[in-house]
């Protein structure tokens, strides 16, 4: 329904706040005055306070607004049929009137079921809202401000409302997948619960059935006690029956030949026929005990007695441990050789890479010389070379070299004076004669002892025992070189001594003249070879790297001696070999050699700190064995009991063998020996401690 403005309205409104229905005239004159208390409108026109006011009480406004809501038709006819107020009989603006018949038209045409009935009744609001604002023009920007910020205010909660329904509908989604997946993870877990009960019970019953059994068993056990506890009790009451009848026999043979002497005394005198019977009565007897003698002797003539057979039992259950630990033993060090095998053939492999890589190279690059080279060729070694190479250009430098080759030259001899056949001369140099000089370089050197090596220790494992390096380097000249033994023996001789600088050939030279014990060779290569394996079994993804963490753990692993600091050397000496300060450790790398066959900082430094340790566990074993000048077997063993409690009998035995350089069964008879041999034969031999030592207060 329409709403013309130009209706005709009361000629004046007012609203006051909370004017009351009694007053006087003054106080009305009063408010009337006061702008605060009311309003004077008329058709938008503000006018002066000598106009019509308006006897409609301010306080029924809330009263209007409850009406116009409510939407029961008594309540709409009796709003419709009456301008006056029930409580008073003042009556209602024209212009108020008109404005709530057209709201309560509007909403009584909106049907409250659809779901937009809120809209439509706020709509039918505004409409009588701007029908207010139109006809008061006076207070209509303002109004309308108002009404503009509600309009906007509203606008942007829609909008938001808008943009949140998305949201609501996908946390609806999320939250329905959260529930199926809650059911779906509850179903598993139902199952495993389920799985885990039927095992539980089914090892409930194997245990039940294991106490049966161990309840069986040990029911059959303390039968068996019992029974040879009885057995044991017959074998003695046997035993003592048997002593006892030997005893009655006796007895019978001396009452026998006392009674023969008393029939001699009174044979006049006895009767014939007594004396019969006796004899016969007597003969029975002697026959039953016979018997029962045989009888007794045939039982017990294989019984051994009980302290004799727990000896032998105790004798071999120590064989039976023996053997066992022999064969872990022989199973162990035959892993080992087949692992130091297959690293020498990879080295060895890589070694010919390498060489072809480098003649490759040689062929494509003209790198500068390294003069520090030429210390490994030049008597004197780098110290001397060092003293006459400093500030010279690298024309210098050749002339130098030349100059120096050709002194060489000039002492070495081309020819050698064999040393004879005695027995004192080794046996690989036992000869006669002029020999010629091969003049062997460091490189041919160096592969010669690697081969030398190698087919030592397949010999040694073959032949079941270990031989000494300079006969099986004789067999080996012999087999490789028959021709000319003699000029490979003198050759390879010399140029150890020339070449002594090396770690590699001095260490050769050393056990080939008997200075070190050829245990010190194996003990390096197991070393090594045990620290390769460690690493390899750390290196689960097979990369060939390690992070820092996980070589720390094969190293504690492969030394477990070792203190943190001396792991973390290793480790700043592996970073350094690969020239990283950190990251992931291509451990493979760090066990490579030069081209010379020179180990990197990282196994140097291995070798060091072993060598120290050992130096450290001799020390401390001088130390316990006291300032006496002599050492006896006891002595030595029980030294090394002291510093190295978990060390093994075998182990042991081994060292004490070597120091006397005896059997290990004819140490008993071994004298004793002086204490700075004993020192020197240690230190030239593989020995080191099981488990570290234990510090008493």
């Amino acid at each position: 329904m329409a709403l013309h403005k130009e209706s005709k309205l009361p000629p004046l409104s007012v609203l006051e706040r909370g004017s009351s229905n009694s007053g006087s005239s003054l106080n009305a004159q009063q408010q009337t005055n006061d702008p605060k208390h009311h309003v004077l409108l008329r058709g938008g026109r503000t006018e002066s306070a000598t106009g019509y006011l308006s006897t409609w009480p301010a306080h029924m406004n809330s009263q209007i607004v409850l009406q116009v809501q409510k939407t029961q038709p008594t309540n709409d006819s009796r709003l419709h049929g009456s301008r006056y107020d029930q409580s008073s009989n003042v009556p209602k603006p024209r212009f108020l009137e008109q404005l709530e018949a057209y709201l309560r038209k509007e909403l009584h045409a909106i049907d409250m079921s659809m779901p937009n009935s809120q809209e439509l009744k706020l709509q039918a609001y505004q409409e009588v809202f701007e029908y207010f604002i139109e006809d008061f023009k006076t207070y209509k920007p303002l109004l309308s401000a108002i009404k503009n910020e509600y309009e906007v205010t509203l606008a942007q909660l829609r909008e938001r409302i808008r943009m949140l329904e998305p949201l609501r509908a996908m946390l609806v989604t999320l939250s329905e997948q959260c529930d199926q997946k809650i059911l779906a993870l509850r179903e598993e877990e139902r199952g495993e619960m389920n799985a885990l009960k039927q095992e539980k019970s089914q090892l409930l019953k194997c245990i039940e059935q294991m106490k049966e059994d161990k309840q069986a068993l040990q029911t059959q056990v303390a039968k068996l006690q019992e029974d040879l506890a009885a057995q044991y009790l017959l074998y003695r009451e046997e035993c003592d029956a048997r002593k006892l009848l030997i005893v009655e026999i006796s007895d019978l043979k001396h009452m026998q030949e006392e009674v023969k002497h008393s029939h001699r005394e009174e044979e006049t005198m006895e009767d014939a026929v007594k004396l019969k019977l006796a004899l016969k009565v007597a003969r029975e007897d002697l026959t039953r005990l016979q018997v029962e003698l045989n009888q007794m002797r045939a039982d017990y003539g294989e019984v051994v007695p009980r302290r004799d057979f727990e000896a032998l039992e105790r004798d071999y259950n120590m064989a039976i441990k023996k053997t066992e630990t022999a064969e872990k033993d022989f199973m162990l060090t035959k892993q080992e050789l087949d692992t130091v095998l297959a690293v020498h053939k990879q080295v060895l492999h890589e070694k010919d890479q390498f060489k072809v890589e480098l003649e490759r190279l040689k062929g494509t690059l003209t790198p500068r010389p390294n003069w520090s080279k030429c210390a490994n060729v030049i008597p004197g070694g780098a110290e001397h070379w060092s003293s006459i190479s400093e500030g010279r250009t690298s024309d210098q430098l050749l002339n130098v070299l030349l100059g120096e080759i050709q002194g060489r030259k000039g002492k070495e001899e081309d020819l050698f004076i064999g040393l004879g056949t005695e027995e004192t001369v080794p046996v690989f140099l036992r000869f006669d004669g002029q020999i010629r000089n091969l003049k062997l370089k460091k490189q041919d050197l160096i592969q010669v002892i690697k081969e030398v090596w190698e087919e030592k220790v397949s010999s040694d494992l073959q032949k079941g025992q270990r031989s000494q390096l300079g006969d099986f380097l004789l067999e080996y000249l012999q087999q490789h070189h028959a021709g000319a033994v003699a000029e490979w023996a003198y050759s390879i001789y010399e140029s150890c001594q020339l070449y002594k600088d090396e770690e590699f050939i001095n260490l050769f030279f050393n056990v080939l003249t008997r200075k070190v014990d050829e245990s010190v060779y194996h003990g390096q290569i197991h070393l090594l070879t045990h620290l390769l394996r460690e690493m390899t079994k750390s290196d689960t993804s097979e990369s060939g790297f390690l992070s820092q963490q996980e070589f720390s753990f094969a190293l504690h692993r492969a030394f477990p001696l070792k203190d943190e600091e001396q792991i973390e050397e290793l480790i700043q000496a592996a970073h350094s070999q690969l020239g990283a300060a950190e990251g992931n450790i291509n451990y493979k790398l760090l066990f490579s050699q030069g081209e010379e066959g020179k180990p990197g900082p990282f196994l140097k430094l291995v070798r060091t700190q072993a060598t120290d340790e050992k130096h450290q566990f001799i020390s401390e074993l001088q130390k316990e064995l006291g300032t006496s000048t002599t050492v006896t077997v006891f002595d030595l063993r029980r030294a090394f009991k002291f510093i190295d409690p978990s060390a093994e009998e075998q182990i042991v035995e081994g060292y004490i063998s070597l120091v006397f350089q005896t059997e290990p069964e004819n140490l008993d008879k071994a004298g004793p020996l002086d204490i700075s041999l004993t020192i020197s034969r240690l230190s030239a031999a593989d020995v080191k401690r099981t488990a570290p030592l234990v510090k008493q207060d």
